[in-house]
């Protein structure tokens, strides 16, 4: 759990485990962004990712992620270490990250940022544009039936051919959310879900990270500073403050956490406790 020692050998007694980090510490010269953190996500959760802004929450998402590679410390992923692993490996085996700026393609419109989200299409390789034209047509169609499944399920169907740059930021997060959809997501690291989003559509965006969670299995590690928000939905809740583990419990034993409040109040950023 949180804070506490770890190694490949506990690993493999805590079965239920998805994703383990042990003893991560990332460095920037002299600044210590992670400093020896250790974690675990349990397959089927919904944990929270909270902390002060500098706490190191993007950056454990980085670094889980592939984006950076770690200083020090493991990363285990259902079983195999993945430490330092790149994107497009971990992007195969399912682990997924959204960002706090949504990364979409601003020209393209929501169906197409959508299908273009699955690796190694037909149409990526100009051989088979010239000799396997049907096996185009016949992928295509099947991610635009793909597309609009998920679209309906986010209610993003009267958007379908507007292009991603015209949407709200709460939009955006929701197109994020569908991209993980179109590919065989086992955990989603959502970072900031409630960034630049009115309370209406953080409560979409809530709701469909809940069905997700139930109906497709999906396991979801998020940052969001809204203690609120995060209470409703995430069990546990995991506190980082100056690149450690502070604490972690449910959102009742995190509320009456007195050092998750003054790490808080102690930089004017209320979690609203």
């Amino acid at each position: 759990m949180g804070g506490r020692p770890c190694s490949s050998t506990l690993f493999l007694t805590v079965n239920w485990s998805l994703l383990q980090v042990c003893q991560l510490r990332k460095q920037f010269g002299g600044f210590i962004a992670l400093n020896n953190v250790s974690l675990q996500i349990d397959k089927g959760s919904i944990t929270g990712l909270m902390g002060p802004n500098g706490a190191g929450k993007s950056t454990l998402f980085d670094v889980i992620s592939g984006l950076l590679p770690p200083t020090s410390g493991h990363i285990y992923w259902d079983g195999h270490e993945i430490t330092g692993k790149p994107p497009h490996i971990l992007f195969s085996l399912g682990v997924l990250r959204t960002f706090q700026i949504p990364q979409e393609f601003d020209s393209l419109t929501v169906r197409d940022n959508l299908m273009m989200v699955p690796a190694g299409q037909f149409g990526e390789i100009l051989w088979n544009s010239w000799f396997h034209r049907d096996k185009i047509d016949k992928q295509e169609a099947e991610l635009a039936h793909r597309a609009k499944e998920v679209m309906q399920f986010l209610t993003l169907t009267p958007l379908a051919n507007e292009p991603a740059g015209n949407l709200s930021g709460g939009q955006k997060k929701l197109l994020e959310l569908g991209r993980t959809m179109m590919v065989d997501a086992s955990i989603v690291l959502f970072d900031e879900v409630g960034a630049g989003v009115n309370r209406t559509l953080l409560g979409v965006i809530g709701d469909a990270i809940v069905r997700l969670n139930r109906e497709w299995h999906y396991t979801f590690c998020m940052i969001e500073h809204d203690f609120s928000f995060v209470s409703k939905l995430c069990d546990p809740i995991i506190v980082l403050s100056e690149g450690q583990v502070l604490a972690e419990g449910s959102s009742d034993m995190i509320g009456q956490n007195e050092q998750v409040v003054e790490a808080y109040l102690g930089l004017n950023q209320s979690p609203h406790l």
